[in-house]
């Protein structure tokens, strides 16, 4: 895949149609994560941390494995392998042991909120080695948004809720290696395919998880069908296909605003739970959620130009139009080579257009899948 150009805020340059597949791509990713949680209520009861992670790789790599023959994209280039390779043990691999094991060991509120640290680490870490800028509007989408996941999980623990220490790191032990493995996937977007980086990342996690092969197996062997049936739908919609999704999306935005619409998860989840779960939720639940997606909304809107700016723009303009009737004859004066025309005009290629803005560009594990 080549490098397109970049906007001032660190956003690759991408038409407008193309931003938008970007949303649609995102939108895709943030729904089937938050449904991973439904499966995962039914998965986790009959399978281990490790064995759940590893059944849900072997899937999902499976899946991608064949989608990748069928449309022969071969291996990625040398330059992509460090980024994937990376992602692949932290993201696919740690995260997702972690995340099974540290929701047994703390209550899933507590769990939502430590886990929502990911994509502030997302945007700090991408604005560290990735050299993204933090907008304002981003920076306050991600308050508003952590506000309401906190809400979400204070509403959720309950007086029911524990939390025990091990529980607790292993749930920030999550958050450190999905926002990793977001931050080391980027690069790696610039040499290879969406599907390329999602599927030998996935295949580098199922690698790592292998030493849970053998629980895998005895647990198989007694878990209930439906148990099973859950485990392979994770495999092969929350992470075969989300994580092609996502990393289409992420290719074509900055890290830290993809980290920031994944905050639409928990808020996603109360309405999963409450259509197909009839899990009422509470008032706070509600407000916690509203939050989320108005972070999010902020976060991803596009500022408006200022008043100079636009009164520059239409003045460049006015100038291009004058130039030719500048024009002195050959010999001397302001001619079409002199005057002010499209090329020093505030046009498409100087504009700040929505690759600028904090616009269309800009997309939690199992708490974003």
């Amino acid at each position: 895949m080549p490098k397109s150009a970049a906007s001032a805020s660190g956003s690759p340059a991408v038409s407008p149609t193309t931003g938008r597949l970007a949303l649609a791509a995102a939108g895709v990713t943030v729904v089937l994560w938050a449904s991973a949680f439904v499966s995962i209520r039914s998965a986790g009861a009959a399978y281990s941390p490790g064995a759940l992670a590893l059944g849900r790789l072997l899937a999902g790599a499976l899946v991608l494995g064949a989608v990748l023959l069928v449309r022969r994209e071969g291996l990625p280039s040398r330059a992509a392998w460090p980024g994937i390779l990376v992602s692949g043990l932290l993201w696919f691999g740690v995260y997702m042991v972690a995340l099974n094991w540290g929701e047994q060991e703390v209550d899933a509120g507590t769990a939502a909120m430590l886990v929502n640290i990911g994509p502030i680490l997302i945007a700090l870490l991408g604005a560290r080695f990735l050299g993204e800028t933090l907008p304002p509007r981003l920076l306050a989408g991600m308050a508003v948004s952590f506000a309401g996941a906190v809400a979400v999980g204070l509403s959720m623990s309950g007086e029911g809720g524990h939390a025990s220490v091990l529980g607790v790191a292993l749930c920030l032990l999550a958050a450190v290696a999905y926002a990793g493995g977001v931050v080391a996937q980027k690069p790696a977007l610039a040499h290879a395919s969406a599907l390329q980086v999602t599927t030998f990342g996935c295949a580098i996690g199922a690698v790592a998880c292998l030493p849970f092969a053998g629980q895998l197996v005895s647990e198989a062997a007694r878990a209930p069908l439906s148990a099973t049936a859950n485990m392979v739908y994770l495999g092969v919609f929350p992470t075969a296909l989300a994580f092609t999704t996502w990393a289409y999306a992420l290719a074509r935005t900055t890290a830290g605003r993809m980290g920031a619409t994944t905050y639409a998860v928990p808020a996603l989840v109360v309405l999963m739970a409450w259509a197909l779960l009839g899990e009422l939720p509470a008032a706070l639940t509600l407000v916690g959620g509203a939050l989320c997606l108005a972070g999010v909304a902020v976060s991803r809107s596009r500022p408006r130009a200022s008043a100079p700016a636009r009164a520059g723009t239409a003045a460049g303009r006015e100038d291009a139009a004058a130039g030719p009737e500048k024009t002195a004859g050959p010999d001397g004066a302001t001619g079409p080579e002199g005057a002010t025309g499209p090329e020093g005009a505030t046009g498409p290629e100087g504009a700040a257009g929505p690759e600028g803005a904090a616009g269309p560009e800009g997309a939690a594990g199992e708490r974003r899948g």
